[in-house]
């Protein structure tokens, strides 16, 4: 019920994770959906962008983006 304020990348990292609850994405497909295949970034953008996101959306000792080892990251619901 807390308004959050995001960067435009931030909000269409956010998005992109929540439209897709439970599936798991790479860095490199999270880098490709939200900057483009284009963008010259190097993968640990998404990274610090993630942990952003997680010290912005953290609440009552849960987090809603998980990392799966090895593979990427997810956005699990509760």
């Amino acid at each position: 019920g807390r308004e959050i304020p995001l960067t435009t990348k931030e909000f269409n990292l956010l998005y992109f994770l929540c439209s897709h609850p439970e599936q798991v994405f790479t860095k490199s497909q999270l880098l490709n959906a939200v900057w483009g295949y284009d963008s010259f970034l190097d993968e640990n953008t998404v990274t610090v962008y993630i942990g952003r996101l997680r010290d912005k959306i953290f609440r009552n000792n849960e987090n809603y983006i998980k990392t799966v080892w090895g593979v990427g990251y997810k956005f699990q619901k509760k």
